[in-house]
């Protein structure tokens, strides 16, 4: 099994703490757009039932996801995204992916490409890093409240199809290959295990360790500020902090 994950750990934690409620519900809203829209407004649509659960589990009014759900199924005229991936290089070449939906391609490249370039880094062409990545399912569950033991938990996830499961310090991810999220994450359901947040995103094939304070000041900045940016729907990196700094404040 994986064990611990410090940069997953880390992002979760930060992300948490830090992201304006007003941004997240936005971002959130996007994605019900534009899963309604691909999907039809079909509430079994696999990609809009974790829409709304995502949404659901920060909060979001019922109003508010109905309101999305409904402008995307409608096809309203308005505001169309475009779904489109940036890659580019971190200090140290470290990969970088960001998932963006947008209704302007240009404004937004142009301003990603700045905060590669103002932070250490550099905006790559499309394919350069995204061969270091594969698509995976991820389902958090917190420690909290949880009446099974850690062993048991690990055990249900791979007999319902689990690939692998990494603890940290809230709780844990359980990954999944895409297809085979929904499946894992309805046994987990069925067994009353509460699913705090389930993706299908990146995960790094191989990693590089960061053993350099000043280098992941650097790092943790430039994927502050991309994961800041209000296009941005998903950031990804494969840079894993050394033990001598997983206790940092960044």
């Amino acid at each position: 099994m994986s064990g611990h994950s410090k940069w997953a750990n880390i992002k979760h934690k930060k992300g948490k703490a830090d992201a304006h409620k007003g941004k997240m519900f936005t971002k959130l809203g996007r994605e019900l757009v534009v899963a309604s829209r691909a999907s039809g407004g079909d509430m079994n649509d696999f990609r809009l039932k974790i829409a709304i659960e995502n949404a659901k589990a920060e909060n979001v009014p019922n109003e508010n996801i109905q309101r999305a759900i409904l402008k995307g199924a409608g096809g309203a005229e308005g505001t169309v995204y475009e779904e489109l991936r940036y890659e580019g290089y971190g200090p140290g070449g470290v990969a970088v992916m960001i998932d963006i939906l947008t209704d302007n391609r240009n404004r937004t490249a142009g301003e990603i490409r700045y905060i590669f370039s103002k932070n250490g880094g550099n905006m790559g062409e499309t394919g350069s890093v995204g061969w270091i990545f594969e698509e995976k399912g991820q389902l958090r569950i917190l420690r909290e409240g949880l009446k099974l033991t850690e062993d048991d938990l690990m055990m249900l996830s791979l007999d319902a199809g689990a690939e692998d499961f990494e603890i940290d310090e809230e709780g844990f991810v359980v990954l999944t290959a895409p297809e085979a999220m929904e499946g894992v994450r309805q046994a987990l359901l069925d067994q009353k295990i509460s699913v705090v947040e389930a993706v299908i995103s990146p995960i790094p094939q191989n990693t590089i360790e960061i053993t350099d304070a000043e280098q992941a000041r650097k790092m943790v900045n430039l994927i502050d500020k991309l994961e800041d940016h209000e296009d941005a729907q998903g950031v990804y990196s494969n840079f894993e902090l050394a033990d001598a700094l997983a206790d940092e404040d960044f």
